[in-house]
């Protein structure tokens, strides 16, 4: 077996060329990489071809990216939607499998190919829903929380299923015999991946946070457990990719501190998802047929509309007896309907195995693409219905988190602390103790460290402030705080000076100006320290009004009151660049010390 270079670049470059395009229509990489497969590779085109070395590529990728989604994801963040997210799990995959199943029998009769079309029609799409939630803007919601519980519920169920009935069939029979062993050795498998995990893991960690060991020998280190856990699941009977799935779960802080495993993580993200999976998503596609359009219609239509159908239906309904209402389900359904990579594996490895054929295969894969097409749609379309309805329940974050404790920073927060817990950080110790002695909670670190981020329940806070002097520093927090903490409202302070680019940044991260405009923070702390402020009340959006009818201009008026927050009859919420206020609404605000008489009277005068 030779590995022909040319070859493998080409399959690359059409990985990322097809995955770039599915990106750029909202939908995931994946599909794009199939896409490549099939235009380029022998279904249509013709250009690109597989080989065994491809193959050998392909399959240690997607063990590595089963491996990547295990470190991604982290059941106890899901434990709020724990039963809502199993009841949706086992809606949205009992009735579409079963429908599935069903169909498949009356077609072709043979039940090990007809569970694997089960299987693949209930499984879901981790990644599909995570970029389309960001884009909804619904990260901190329940049906964001019991979609991504429920995706985890379904996908682990698939793996089990799935990997139960490779061994099974590979047994070759159905005595009672063969079954009994197949199910000890999977039980012994999944007792001791959870032993170890568990039990051994801590106390290695406790060992590698002694020793301090390159990046490198981390990953290293993390990529070998993966492959331990994907051999042992192989001696087990079961596939692969179940074992480094596991092992992804089972890698957690106990064994890695919050900061290096999310370092590891981008490191696995790169080599699996950037360069070793898409081989196998291309090389997928080469085994797909256009004849089933022709020769198959109806069962290809049939398996479309069932696994759609039932994915909602069955998710809807199995969904009621946690009390959030129909609509709600029907919206979970909707966005679990999306397939991805944990079907397309399933149907690549029972194809290879014999157990389907490549009929089956194809309409599998364009099953997985026409279902996830109709998710951002569907999605949406559930998410505006639930809104309108007063429906749409938001996740009961009730905290800020504030970056920087300088004096500014501390004023804000003071007056946020009247209407919810405020946790600040710095790295400037005596600014912490000021905090402390003003009544707030503050950690002395570093709002870039994950740590200290976890540390301020940065996971369970409603915003994220950044107002320190340094721009780009709040930047990085807000960045990491929306993705690693999913912090959706993030606030950020930059300076007169800042770069148009830093703008830019800002609003990829859908961020908002804090203090409404671009403001020296360094200076307005030292006024305040010096005590050349005032403080201010007023019920109108723009304090310059108030300037102005004293006869101070606009530019002179921006630097001379400096808006923290915003009084409503709920309580407080930071003064944010494109706030609208309500008649009701007063404003607090600081003010230079050398204009007090003038916005005095301007005050007085708006009152009456």
């Amino acid at each position: 077996m030779s590995l022909d270079v040319l070859n493998l670049l080409l399959v690359l470059l059409a990985a990322v060329a097809g995955g770039w395009v599915a990106r750029r229509f909202g939908y995931p990489a994946i599909l794009g990489e199939l896409a490549a497969g099939i235009v380029l590779g022998p279904p249509l085109l013709g250009l690109l071809e597989s080989d065994d070395a491809l193959a050998v590529i392909g399959k240690l990728g997607v063990v590595l990216l089963m491996l990547a989604i295990g470190l991604h994801l982290d059941p106890t963040d899901l434990g709020n939607s724990a039963k809502a997210g199993a009841l949706a799990a086992l809606g949205g995959f009992v009735v579409p499998a079963a429908l599935g199943f069903g169909l498949m029998m009356l077609v072709d009769g043979d039940p090990i190919a007809a569970t694997f079309v089960g299987v693949a029609m209930g499984v879901t799409s981790l990644a599909t829903k995570s970029r389309i939630l960001v884009d909804l803007g619904i990260l901190n919601t329940r049906v964001a929380h019991v979609l991504m519980s429920g995706a985890l519920f379904s996908d682990i169920a698939a793996l089990i299923i799935f990997a139960g009935i490779l061994g099974l069939a590979a047994t070759g029979t159905l005595a009672i015999g063969g079954i009994a062993a197949a199910v000890v050795k999977a039980a012994l498998f999944l007792g001791g991946t959870w032993l170890i995990g568990t039990r051994v893991f801590p106390l290695a960690g406790r060992l590698l946070a002694r020793s301090k060991p390159d990046l490198s020998m981390v990953v290293l280190g993390v990529v070998l457990i993966g492959l331990a856990f994907a051999a042992a699941a192989d001696a087990a009977g079961l596939h692969a990719i179940l074992g480094a799935f596991l092992a992804g779960l089972y890698v957690r802080e106990d064994l890695l501190p919050r900061g290096l495993l999310a370092d590891v993580e981008r490191r696995m993200n790169g080599v699996s998802v950037g360069l070793l999976a898409p081989v196998f998503f291309v090389t997928a596609g080469f085994q797909v047929s256009f004849d089933v359009f022709t020769e198959s219609p109806l069962l290809l239509a049939g398996v479309v509309v069932l696994a759609t159908v039932g994915k909602v239906v069955g998710t809807a309904l199995f969904y009621l007896p946690t009390g959030y209402g129909f609509r709600e389900g029907i919206a979970v359904g909707a966005g679990m309907n999306g397939r991805g990579a944990v079907e397309i594996i399933v149907a690549e490895i029972a194809l290879a195995a014999g157990l389907i054929d490549a009929t089956v295969f194809s309409i599998l894969v364009f099953m997985a693409i026409f279902t996830t097409a109709t998710v951002p749609i569907l999605l949406t379309r559930a998410i505006a219905w639930l809104d309108r309805h007063g429906e749409l329940v938001g996740e009961d974050r009730d905290s800020y988190v504030v970056v920087g404790a300088g004096p500014v920073a501390r004023r804000l927060a003071v007056s946020l602390a009247e209407t919810a817990p405020v946790t600040m950080i710095d790295t400037n110790a005596d600014h912490c103790a000021a905090a402390q002695a003003a009544g707030l909670t503050a950690i002395n670190g570093s709002g870039l460290d994950e740590d200290v981020l976890a540390e301020a329940h940065a996971a369970e806070a409603k915003a994220l402030l950044a107002a320190t002097a340094n721009a780009e520093v709040n930047l990085l927090a807000a960045k990491i705080a929306r993705r690693h903490f999913g912090v959706t409202d993030v606030l950020v302070t930059l300076g007169p000076e800042t770069t148009q680019s830093m703008h830019s940044m800002l609003d990829e991260l859908d961020g908002e100006l804090l203090f409404g405009r671009p403001v020296d923070v360094d200076l307005w702390d030292a006024d305040l320290e010096q005590d050349r402020v005032v403080d201010l009340e007023y019920s109108i959006a723009e304090p310059s009004e108030l300037l102005e009818a004293d006869g101070v201009d606009e530019q002179q008026a921006a630097l001379t009151s400096l808006p923290l927050v915003i009084q409503t009859p709920d309580g407080y919420e930071p003064y944010v660049s494109d706030r609208d206020l309500a008649s009701d609404d007063k404003v607090e605000a600081l003010g230079r010390i050398e204009r007090k008489a003038s916005i005095k009277q301007s005050t007085v005068a708006a009152s009456d």
